[in-house]
């Protein structure tokens, strides 16, 4: 016989759920990245708090302050900033080709191993000039259109780390009870396994997390000391911008190839083509080495998904979605490894 009262219950919290979902949707990647965020910094919220006299809203605002001053300021400086930099480095870049001598500089030919092959690719540059001329007229516009769009998503992404930023107070603040909330739901659903799975989840979480921002932060220690070294100026914002830009596989080249650039038209040209193969062979080296080994590493998340979290977190959540891709699907990929270990473990012992 059909219970009509338990039908009518079990209809309204349906739709009572389908309408939360709705409600919180525009905002559902900046409280998962907020969470995220606060699970990977919890160590240190735990020191501050200790410090504080465990005041959990002093606690808190101090860590709001610190995410503010060290990702939300510099981040809002790189998006106002972005679009007139790249301007003045296509437009530099454009007068650099249309002055190309038709031979390379002596300096260049006698630079030890690589001279000649420069000054054949310079060469060769010069004799094809008309044609790259036309390539280069071609793609400026639309280069010209995907810095808007980089701009666009920068701002974006400076908007949610707003939004991350007032939902970090009060995961911070109440993450003692949102937590205790968390483990008591996962074991009445999910017994011990449940709370084995959240545990691996949170160990995941801090390891992704730890892959992409301490390969960022190495990425931008190695091009500060580029930076300085070659004389580029303001060393230190430009390594800042290189940290930030880390996580979009362009942006660090846009860094120190303006750089070189820049050192190039300004008659520094020896030290314009150290900066060069310095980006490459040592800047780039850390982000295309570095950041999927300690990514694989810390999640066993193969290389592919890497990528794949990447790009699709970027199209599906903004410019925060670049952390949140990879970390979700390592989680992802974590549990349900996890769980076929178990059932094979379980398949074993009762045979």
């Amino acid at each position: 016989m059909i219970n009509t009262n338990q039908i009518a219950r079990i209809a309204l919290i349906s739709l009572l759920i389908i309408g939360c979902f709705f409600v919180l949707r525009p905002f559902m990647a900046a409280v998962l990245f907020a969470a995220v965020f606060c699970v990977f910094t919890w160590p240190l919220y735990h020191r501050v708090w200790l410090r504080l006299g465990r005041r959990d809203a002093l606690a808190a605002m101090t860590m709001t302050i610190f995410l503010s001053v060290a990702v939300i300021l510099p981040m809002a400086y790189l998006a106002t900033n972005l679009a007139e930099s790249a301007a003045i480095l296509i437009d530099e870049a454009q007068v650099t080709l249309k002055n190309l001598q038709p031979h390379a500089p002596d300096w260049v030919s006698g630079l030890p191993l690589v001279g000649e092959l420069l000054a054949e690719s310079w060469q060769r540059a010069v004799v094809s000039h008309e044609e790259l001329m036309k390539l280069l007229s071609q793609y400026a516009e639309p280069l010209r259109k995907f810095i808007l769009q980089a701009v666009q998503m920068m701002m974006g992404g400076f908007l949610q780390m707003l939004l991350v930023a007032f939902v970090a107070f009060f995961f911070y603040r109440d993450g003692r009870r949102l937590a205790s909330g968390i483990v008591l739901m996962v074991r009445r659903l999910g017994g011990t396994l449940g709370e084995e799975m959240l545990t691996l989840s949170c160990n995941t979480v801090k390891g992704v997390m730890l892959g992409i921002f301490g390969t960022a932060l190495a990425q931008s220690t190695v091009a500060l000391f580029g930076f300085w070294l070659a004389g580029a100026p303001m060393p230190l914002l430009l390594a800042l911008a290189t940290f930030f830009l880390s996580v979009i596989p362009v942006g660090p080249p846009l860094v120190w190839g303006g750089s070189a650039l820049w050192l190039y038209n300004h008659g520094d040209h020896g030290w314009a083509i150290f900066l060069a193969l310095y980006g490459l062979l040592g800047i780039s080296t850390v982000d295309n080495v570095i950041k999927p080994l300690l990514i694989s590493h810390s999640s066993h998340l193969p290389l592919l998904l890497v990528v794949l979290g990447v790009l699709g977190g970027a199209i599906a959540f903004g410019f925060i979605g670049i952390f949140l891709g990879p970390t979700l699907l390592a989680v992802g990929l974590t549990l349900i490894s996890h769980w076929v270990a178990l059932q094979h473990t379980e398949n074993r012992s009762s045979l």
